[in-house]
């Protein structure tokens, strides 16, 4: 499971550096081949309530094996696309099964994981993914500069390719409850008995929260280092990757700080730690002080972020792949419309103001999921 949650992830960042050796080679602009990003994010946070159900009804790890075997077959696809129309296409289709992989394989730990273990393998399946992240990119530029962008395809769909055999080998021996037969009945059940736990508004909301006031500052990076007179490009990524690294942290941390507090004690300290730290960001500190600070703010973000996710497990015995579809649409949904708030916060109200303002909601988030995220007795 995780070598797969691992294959796809890969993807997610893999594009950033080669987008202009793309927009080059099939003569476009560099902003029209940035849409290639768009064309992934948007099917993922869409299809997502529809792959949770899938994944209840047609099997978790059947799913996820897959949908990564179609990535695979996608980005090999795009390995001989002569026209950029072709490389969207491919990206969407990428998208729209990608979805079937991270949150179904949260929704899997559910399955297989005790509750008072659930939030450590859940930090682990983080940090798994968001070194693929981190590494998605650098791996891609370092392809890209002796292979060129098809190189990159090429490398990654041969890599997601193996996964998906080793997969479909591995799945085998995964003891599971045989997933139902599928009626529109049990479907609609299954929602209705999502949302009779009151948990799930205050999981799905905080993380739609996170989306839009933590993760769609991510744009305006490079902006915000414009206002200390930092112009390299690479001083942006450097910082993403140390939010980044941050997440990887708390995934090494988490079973001392599981034992060292409770779940909602980890909330109000992971909400306080990501609100001061994005308060911080709206000083304009010189960027070596921006890069311990992203640090902090990943692992404070992570911490709060993974404590919901363990509610959201939580939220249903029999659909958990729809719960965990549900609360990553709604967090990514939030990624999607977050940049556009900011953007009109920082043109009407200034970009310190918009971006204290967004530093206090976390801290609310922390608070409110503190006071109301409580396990059943």
């Amino acid at each position: 499971m995780i070598l797969v949650v691992f294959a796809q992830t890969l993807f997610t960042r893999a594009l950033d550096p080669v987008i202009p050796m793309i927009a080059t080679d099939l003569a476009i602009d560099v902003k029209t081949a940035a849409l290639l990003s768009t064309a992934f994010a948007f099917p993922y946070a869409l299809i997502q309530p529809a792959l949770g159900v899938t994944a209840d009804f047609f099997g978790k790890t059947r799913l996820m094996n897959v949908c990564v075997l179609i990535i695979a077959l996608a980005s090999l696809a795009c390995v001989v696309a002569t026209s950029f129309p072709f490389l969207v296409a491919m990206r969407i289709i990428a998208g729209l099964v990608a979805g079937g992989v991270f949150p179904v394989a949260m929704a899997l730990i559910g399955d297989l994981v005790p509750i008072e273990q659930r939030q450590v393998a859940i930090a682990r399946l983080l940090g798994v993914a968001l070194t693929a992240n981190v590494l998605g990119a650098s791996i891609a530029g370092v392809i890209g500069d002796f292979l060129g962008w098809r190189g990159v395809f090429a490398v990654l769909g041969v890599f997601a390719l193996s996964v998906s055999i080793l997969a479909f080998i591995a799945f085998r021996n995964v003891t599971v409850a045989k997933p139902r037969p599928f009626s529109r009945t049990a479907v609609i059940a299954n929602f209705r008995g999502i949302f009779a736990d009151p948990r799930a508004k205050v999981c799905f909301g905080s993380v739609f929260l996170e989306g839009v006031f933590i993760h769609g500052l991510f744009p305006y990076v490079a902006l915000l280092l414009l206002g200390i007179g930092e112009t390299r490009a690479s001083i942006a990524g450097l910082l993403l990757a140390a939010f980044a690294l941050g997440g990887v942290g708390y995934s090494v941390a988490a079973p001392a700080l599981v034992r060292a507090a409770s779940d909602r004690r980890l909330m109000l300290i992971g909400g306080a730690i990501a609100g001061i730290c994005l308060a911080l960001v709206a000083f304009h500190f010189p960027w070596p002080v921006q890069v311990a600070i992203f640090g902090a703010f990943g692992m404070g973000f992570y911490l709060l972020h993974a404590s919901i996710q363990v509610h959201m497990t939580d939220l249903s015995q029999t659909a958990r792949g729809a719960a965990a579809s549900l609360h990553s649409s709604s967090f990514y949904i939030g990624q999607a419309i977050g940049p556009v708030i900011y953007g009109f916060g920082f043109a009407h109200g200034g970009l310190e103001p918009a971006i204290l303002i967004g530093a206090l909601a976390i801290i609310m988030v922390g608070i409110v999921c503190a006071r109301l995220l409580r396990h059943p007795v």
